[in-house]
């Protein structure tokens, strides 16, 4: 992932409604904090978006934005 997708993709939670929580993206995995999680995703993933380690927060983000625009 590039910087520039990072920042679109920062960009659209930015801009959608703050979801209710919590939030189940998997059976594995619950989001109890909305800003935490957004947070504590974006912040590794501006340092270095092409790091291979960062893979499963992209994945999360990915379907976390799935999830949102279902609910808009």
């Amino acid at each position: 992932m590039t910087i520039e997708e990072v920042n679109k993709l920062e960009e659209f939670f930015a801009n959608a409604e703050k979801q209710a929580t919590p939030i189940y993206l998997n059976q594995a995995t619950v989001i109890n904090n909305y800003e935490h999680f957004l947070e504590s995703h974006f912040t590794p993933l501006k340092m270095d978006p092409a790091s291979r380690v960062n893979q499963p927060l992209i994945w999360r983000l990915k379907a976390l934005k799935l999830i949102v625009e279902a609910n808009a």
